[in-house]
């Protein structure tokens, strides 16, 4: 089972992973920084996107940008990943 690290506001698409077998947590800070080598992915909304293209925290996994996505291409993008 994939387990994947949701941003709050994607809530058609927590419920559609969820309905397809995925293992789909709150995205916070702490989470993101003590369990990130953990997840499948993490998957965010877009829309707090920093302007500068800098990033704060290194992830040990693939970070999918879900805006302009319907749950279903998420969920295609995830089951394309490696294992």
């Amino acid at each position: 089972m994939k387990r994947v690290a949701i941003e709050s506001g994607l809530t058609p698409i927590r419920e559609y992973l969820s309905r397809e077998g995925f293992q789909v947590e709150d995205l916070n800070n702490s989470t993101a920084n003590q369990n990130q080598g953990q997840y499948s992915a993490i998957l965010i909304s877009g829309k707090d996107r920093n302007m500068m293209g800098m990033e704060d925290i290194v992830h040990n996994c693939p970070v999918i940008n879900c805006d302009g996505l319907t749950p279903e291409q998420v969920c295609d993008r995830l089951n394309r990943l490696p294992q």
